[in-house]
């Protein structure tokens, strides 16, 4: 390789180790061809050289052309400072008093320093105006006009490309500030449709854009709003806009705007529209999660733990094969669970060798995870109300390999009558869904106040014969966990409400580390203060299902003053609600009373008519006489003639019906004649006994 050549002379540096080295080599002059003197330049280079002459020129006299403007406004500066100091002292003696304490931290300055020290701040405001905004643009545009004067000969292939790119980015930013201020001018001039117009936006582009300038102007209602407008009225537009945009109704859209901000109600109205990751749990009964994930890795699963707060599940990115149908899954490794429904087991936090009762089991997901935790010890109770379902929680027990389950198919609110003493109840009750959207989109369209209502009515009789089932003093337990896949006040924190009030419980934390706090206050209603204890789960937010989880605690078997055990009926709905909810519950349902169901119409026998046209003769039916009381045997005879005028209209009416009736049985005979003659001609007369039956 040889050493590398330096043309500088260094002198060894002393004795020592360093001098001692081998020095750089020396070459002639001859050799590295230079002469004395000056290098010729090509005639590229001099027109190069040229023309930074020029560039350098044409700075100097911009710099000089800024210094003399700079000189100029600091002298205008101390003209007007030197005119306004007499009026300022005699404005006051406080201000001059802090302006020569401000003053007399320095030295006074000669002079001669104060034009120095003026002639380098006006060098430095030249160079620094000059780098920025009066000469950056100017020197800019000419080195532009003095590049492009270059001849295309001069520059090498990749010289002009990097040209046309930055032209082309140049372009691109001026077209792009236009047409931001073309946006701004529409934003600003936006206006709400009056009522007569009929005309709406005709793609959902344009009802996007549409509640993209509403949100904007409800943001800062006050600088934006037309006159005129209330914010109801930009609320109502808006509402009808996302009900188009995102296939709501008109209910639950407007229930969903009183639970969330503006802001935060977009975000979840979006991921309500994606579904959530694909999530597992791992069956400890049978393997562990760090054996289980590195099986499915070798299967071409992309998988990770599914956060901090769980140790057995696992999320799921892609997968070459069906996690259903993997050996491991049939061999009961692990089942395939939402992750927020392993958020109320977790909060249950089940012990060894109790006995603790899943009131609303099917599928049996949350029930396995029971039985794994307790580790097949103790005595699980998982009881659902329908025979189908149970179908389901009996096939996931025999591949998950629980053995410590009794399975049954009884009405919940009838459970405690059947047995009761339990030291932990789950009840995942029934609800309307709101939280999984994204897995069932009918919700969206189909539910309505009415709906609302009748979750609530069983949720709050469930939930009551779930505290009957617990036993308060059971040393280990006497806890309930409840929970929802709705995030609608009505399904939860007045369900918890209504329990804290007819059963001695008392709310404890959950033990779960993240979520929103459940409500306090909810438009006009106040709940228990204890309700900040629950916690709510949102898909925008935590990336699951919309879950609600509460935790209470059974202090007393007895019951309350007021309450009696079969009081499942004792508060109806409406009573909970407000005289505006009361309204709008009338106004959706029509009907006075809050069962849901419009009464059934009584059908009308119709016998009597059926008895008068057996006794027609040719669609006449004989007159009758008028029916006199037997009691009263002297009748008036307006009395008379009023029931002869009755009999003579019922003669007329039932004699128009028999003569249609008659018509009517004509035309079937003609019709059935036809057939007949049909099937005849096509197989021959009908042979009876012997002889040719003729029509």
């Amino acid at each position: 390789m040889g050493r590398k050549v330096s043309f500088r002379d260094k002198e060894p540096s002393g004795p020592g180790r360093k001098a001692r080295k081998q020095g750089d080599p020396k070459f002639s002059k001859e050799f590295m061809g230079a002469s004395d003197g000056p290098k010729k330049l090509s005639h590229k280079q001099k027109k190069r050289a040229a023309k930074r002459v020029q560039k350098e020129q044409k700075f100097l006299g911009k710099k000089e052309k800024v210094k003399a403007q700079l000189k100029e406004k600091k002298m205008q500066l101390l003209e007007d400072s030197s005119d306004e100091e007499p009026s300022e002292m005699a404005n006051g003696f406080k201000k001059g008093k802090m302006r020569q304490n401000f003053v007399s931290l320095k030295p006074a300055a000669s002079d001669s320093e104060l034009d120095s020290e003026m002639d380098e701040d006006m060098d430095e405001d030249a160079v620094k105006i000059g780098n920025l905004d009066d000469v950056s643009e100017d020197s800019g545009s000419e080195e532009r006009d003095d590049f492009d004067g270059d001849d295309d000969g001069d520059l090498l292939p990749f010289e002009k490309a990097s040209k046309k790119l930055k032209e082309k980015a140049r372009e691109d930013k001026k077209l792009a500030e236009e047409e931001l201020k073309l946006n701004i001018a529409d934003q600003e001039e936006f206006k709400l449709p009056e009522e007569g117009d009929e005309e709406g936006p005709k793609s959902l582009d344009e009802v996007q854009q549409r509640i993209r300038e509403i949100m904007r102007v409800l943001a800062d209602f006050k600088a934006h709003r037309q006159e005129g407008k209330s914010r109801q009225d930009y609320m109502d537009v808006l509402r009808k806009d996302l009900c188009l945009y995102y296939s709501y109704n008109d209910f639950l859209m407007s229930t969903l705007m009183n639970i969330f901000p503006l802001g935060e109600l977009v975000e979840f109205l979006e991921a309500s529209e994606t579904e959530r990751p694909l999530t597992i749990r791992t069956n400890n009964l049978k393997t562990r999660r760090r054996d289980l994930a590195t099986k499915l890795i070798d299967r071409g699963v992309n998988l990770d733990p599914i956060g901090p707060w769980s140790k057995v599940g696992l999320v799921i990115y892609s997968a070459q094969v069906p996690l259903g149908a993997t050996p491991e899954y049939l061999a009961g490794h692990y089942t395939i669970q939402g992750a927020s429904s392993m958020l109320p087991v977790m909060a249950l936090a089940p012990q060894e060798n109790e006995r603790i009762l899943d009131m609303c089991a099917a599928p049996g997901g949350k029930s396995s995870h029971i039985a794994s935790l307790m580790k097949n010890t103790g005595v699980l109770v998982s009881n659902d109300a329908n025979s189908e379902r149970i179908k389901a929680v009996i096939g996931n027990f025999h591949r998950l390999g629980v053995v410590n389950a009794i399975v049954s198919c009884e009405d919940g609110v009838k459970f405690p009558k059947i047995m009761a003493g339990f030291d932990r109840v789950l009840l995942d009750a029934p609800c309307t869904g709101t939280g999984v959207i994204a897995k069932d989109a009918s919700v969206k369209a189909s539910k309505s106040q009415v709906d609302v209502q009748r979750c609530y009515n069983l949720q709050r009789k469930l939930i009551l014969s779930a505290i009957d089932c617990l036993s308060a003093k059971s040393p280990s337990g006497g806890y309930l966990v409840y929970s929802t896949c709705s995030i609608l006040p009505e399904e939860n924190e007045w369900v918890i409400d209504y329990a804290l009030k007819k059963r001695n419980v008392k709310l404890v934390p959950t033990g779960l580390d993240f979520g929103v706090e459940g409500f306090v206050n909810y438009r006009q209603h106040r709940f228990h203060p204890s309700l900040n204890l629950t916690r709510r789960y949102y898909p925008h937010t935590h990336n699951m299902d919309g879950f609600f989880v509460a935790k209470l605690k059974k202090f007393s078997d007895t019951l309350p003053p007021g309450s009696e055990p079969n009081d499942n009926d004792e508060e109806p709905f409406e009573n909970t609600l407000s005289k505006e909810d009361k309204k709008e519950l009338e106004r959706q349902t029509k009907i006075e009373n809050f069962s849901g169901k419009q009464p059934k119409k009584v059908k009308k026998d119709k016998k009597h008519i059926i008895k008068d046209f057996s006794k027609q003769i040719n669609g006449k039916k004989p007159a009758q006489k008028p029916v006199q009381e037997k009691n009263n045997p002297d009748t008036p005879k307006a009395a008379t003639t009023e029931i002869k005028k009755s009999s003579n209209a019922q003669d007329k009416v039932h004699q128009k019906v028999g003569k249609t009736l008659k018509k009517i049985k004509q035309k079937n005979r003609a019709f059935i004649k036809r057939e007949q003659m049909k099937s005849i001609k096509k197989k021959g007369p009908i042979k009876e006994k012997g002889r040719n039956k003729k029509f």
